[in-house]
């Protein structure tokens, strides 16, 4: 007998549209269901992804499944699953690693990335990239974390590595060439438990000291099968453009997403900028790009701040989705990218280290049009909007803190157990630390980090509705606002602006046009020109940077 009700959660209590019960003041996932493998099974998230692309997603053999869009090398999906097995048994054979042991990876990214990750993942090696920018001091706190026994760098990060019980394997030499492509030894078979750790990834350090993020290799497969229960039906292969570090947790789901589905995967090596991407999209057919906010604003505008109508004479006949994620679009970004690109997917995301990557996603074109969200909650997720001195769950359209609970939620901070009970809690919630609201149709919109809300005479004002503002100006090429300390009124709104180039609009003009669009607690109190500002990989303002600039420097107004 059939069930002839088709609505995944009947509970009358759950909003349609929302997902929001009323009952628990909890939003629940409208995506179709994902499928994940029984907990008690030994499975590797390399032996997921494998598996589906052998039973699921079947690519031809000799598809490229990734593409360095420098040197135009292509390795095929064939050529892949064998240098990962080959690249498996020398580290077993050749290194002597075992399930348990940390890898230590400093490299940019390059075709060699993914096929050592699954070849560690796949041994039970727990990987732990890190920014090849890092410091000495960046390194070593992260090497305390990691606890590695082996290190994977190339001939420029190299020395910047410890001395380490099997030694630094350089990506970029023959050795490593050797041990992907000429089989030493036997390939073991490794039982690797779910509840394994996988990754530790390293959070932003934006809010205190630099934490390792341990993620199991159940929370990546309940990403990657979040991602197929909505892929697309497609045609043609898709063909995804990563130019977003692999290091970050951005870019490491990115190239399993894309991976686990078949696409081909095309990897931008050495420095990035507008002309870079443009080249790689009409080169490869690019159908996908992934893009770090800075980036797509350059495309929303059209220059690279060196170049102008950088993008004109490309031909982006291909190109369907832009993906945007690592920190949020300002409104009047979004609005000139959908003028300048009206048939593009401007899809964006809501994600965490902490979460294992996106844990909201705009799915399709219907979902990209709703302009500021950051998307609908993925499968098997669930979802609460929190008031934060309260802590009672709200409805659609109030503000509060987002917490999150599903199989993508870490395992913790490593050697950092007061730091994880103050994120998670006993009933699985994690608590993002983020102020946003849910509307009635279930888009997540992202305000505030609540530790950045600045508190003046007792008012809380959003840098990003400041920043918001002053974009619209256009003397200003980019702007961040951060709260600056002050005796008598506890936090003072400052203004750290980049002139466009030509443009000599002082300080009284920023602060006239604010204050003629906000409350008076809402006002900038104080500004500082910059020649740019600091932001991490993914395009995330470094706003303790900024307040160590502004400190040092008093020669601004009051």
């Amino acid at each position: 007998m059939t069930n002839s009700n088709p609505n995944p959660n009947p509970n009358p209590t759950i909003d349609p549209k929302s997902g929001f019960c009323s009952e628990t003041k909890i939003y629940h996932s409208l995506r179709p269901t994902a499928p994940l493998p029984p907990h008690t099974t030994p499975f590797s998230v390399t032996d997921y992804v494998f598996s589906h692309l052998q039973l699921n997603a079947s690519p031809s053999p000799n598809t490229a499944a990734l593409i360095d869009a420098t040197t135009r090398r292509r390795i095929s999906f064939s050529d892949l699953a064998r240098h990962v097995q080959t690249l498996a048994a020398s580290l077993q054979n050749r290194l002597g690693l075992i399930k348990g042991d940390s890898a230590f990876v400093l490299s940019p990214n390059s075709l060699h990335i993914p096929i050592l990750h699954f070849s560690l993942l796949s041994l039970g090696v727990v990987v732990s990239p890190s920014n090849p920018a890092s410091t000495n001091s960046e390194i070593s706190r992260q090497i305390h974390l990691c606890k590695p026994v082996v290190a994977f760098a190339t001939s420029d990060t190299v020395a910047k590595i410890p001395s380490l019980r099997y030694g630094t394997v350089l990506l970029d030499s023959p050795e490593f060439e050797s041990m992907m492509t000429c089989p030493i030894g036997e390939f073991r078979q490794v039982s690797v438990n779910q509840s394994d750790t996988a990754t530790i990834l390293y959070s932003s350090g934006t809010t205190g000291r630099v934490k390792g993020v341990e993620l199991s290799h159940r929370n990546w497969i309940s990403v990657l099968a979040g991602a197929v229960a909505v892929r697309e039906v497609r045609s043609s292969p898709a063909v995804t453009l990563c130019t977003v570090p692999y290091f970050h947790v951005y870019g490491f789901g990115l190239f399993m997403r894309g991976l686990v589905m078949g696409h081909t995967v095309v990897t931008t090596v050495g420095r990035l900028n507008l002309t870079v991407v443009m080249k790689a999209i009409e080169e490869f057919r690019v159908t996908h790009v992934a893009l770090a906010p800075p980036i797509a604003v350059a495309m929303a505008k059209g220059n690279d701040h060196s170049n102008e109508n950088v993008m004109d004479g490309y031909d982006l006949s291909s190109l369907e989705v832009v993906a945007c994620g690592g920190a949020s679009l300002q409104r009047s970004v979004i609005l000139k990218f959908r003028e300048r690109f009206p048939n593009l997917q401007l899809a964006q995301a809501y994600g965490m280290t902490e979460v294992a990557g996106r844990v909201f996603a705009t799915v399709g074109m219907k979902e990209s049009r709703i302009v500021g969200a950051t998307g609908k909650v993925m499968s098997n997720s669930q979802a609460k909007i929190v008031d934060p001195d309260t802590g009672i769950g709200l409805p659609p359209m109030m503000p509060g803190e987002l917490w999150i609970r599903g199989p993508s939620n870490m395992k913790g901070y490593v050697g950092d157990a007061a730091a994880t009970t103050e994120i998670l809690d006993s009933d699985g919630w994690l608590r993002t630390g983020d102020l946003c609201y849910i509307d009635n149709e279930g888009f997540l919109f992202f305000v505030e980090r609540i530790k950045e809300l600045i508190k003046y005479k007792g008012y809380q004002v959003a840098p990003a509705e400041l920043e918001y503002l002053l974009q619209s100006l256009p003397d200003v090429a980019d702007v961040a606002v951060a709260p600056y300390p002050d005796e008598e009124v506890g936090q003072l709104p400052m203004a750290f602006v980049v002139r466009h180039n030509g443009s000599n609009i002082d300080e009284s003009q920023i602060m006239d046009f604010v204050a003629k669009q906000v409350a008076p607690y809402k006002r900038i109190r104080r500004v500082m020109f910059v020649d740019m500002i600091p932001k991490n990989a993914t395009g995330k303002v470094l706003r303790k940077e900024l307040i160590k600039l502004a400190s040092s420097n008093a020669t601004s107004k009051l």
